[in-house]
């Protein structure tokens, strides 16, 4: 395992009162690194994976995992699961990189379990604390179960979520397993404007709402509609062969 990083010696790194410059923590540990790591990286969608994984491919392994119980409706996860496989595919084979693909069940009766009574909360207060929280957690553990060195988010890239916070409970929660949390702000250094690039170049689906279903109604989406759209994408998608990009536990060679 490597060296876990700690919240208070990270930010004994800057002023007080300065806020803590994630992406260039980052940089330090990759410095570090006299191998490459293996990272299981959480990804909510295409989008967000796009410029994370061209970066972090440079340096280490990695292994997306889909674990987002958050998305409603069922037909919009589903579809978001789809980009994101072809998106791994597609990224993979223009660069010659062999980036994973893993993903947990789909059980929203569990997360709705833990955010129900924060609802009314506006986008990026408590509820979306504890959805990161809630989505950091299981990817630690299985990343810990799957023995890798780092578990990490490439939620860090959007504007709309909240890295300081996303990297302060990823710093917790990697003490309750036996594997390290990677500390990132990928939005930075032209992170976020790389991904939209990307997104283009790849026709990556942007999507209009986190996935949250009070977020959505707060924001006055159609979920009909978008129910209707994703249905029908995953229609003509379904068939879509993947298995070449689906995580697999390497076996010891015979002796």
């Amino acid at each position: 395992m490597v060296m876990m990083l700690e919240y208070d010696e990270i930010k004994a790194q800057f002023e007080v009162g300065q806020k803590i410059n994630f992406d260039l923590i980052l940089q330090k540990v990759i410095k570090g690194w006299d191998h490459r790591p293996k990272i299981m990286l959480h990804s909510c969608c295409a989008p967000c994976s796009t410029y994370t994984l061209e970066y972090l491919t440079q340096h280490a392994d990695v292994t997306v995992y889909y674990d987002n119980p958050n998305i409603h409706p069922r037909m919009e996860y589903e579809r978001r699961k789809l980009v994101q496989q072809r998106f791994i595919s597609d990224f993979n084979e223009r660069t010659g990189n062999h980036v994973q693909f893993m993903a947990s069940d789909y059980k929203p009766s569990e997360w709705l379990a833990v955010t129900k009574s924060l609802k009314d909360e506006p986008e990026g207060g408590a509820r979306c604390h504890v959805c990161y929280q809630f989505r950091l957690d299981r990817v630690a553990k299985k990343a810990q179960e799957l023995g890798f060195d780092y578990f990490g988010s490439a939620l860090t890239i959007s504007p709309q979520k909240n890295a300081q916070v996303i990297n302060e409970e990823g710093l917790e929660i990697q003490h309750f397993y036996n594997v390290s949390y990677l500390p990132s702000d990928f939005k930075k250094r032209g992170g976020y404007a790389r991904s939209v690039q990307m997104s283009k170049d790849y026709n990556v689906y942007r999507q209009c709402y986190c996935g949250c279903l009070f977020a959505a109604k707060q924001q006055g989406i159609d979920l009909a509609q978008v129910n209707r759209e994703a249905t029908a994408f995953v229609k003509a998608h379904q068939h879509e062969n993947f298995d070449h990009i689906q995580f697999h536990i390497e076996q010891p060679a015979n002796v």
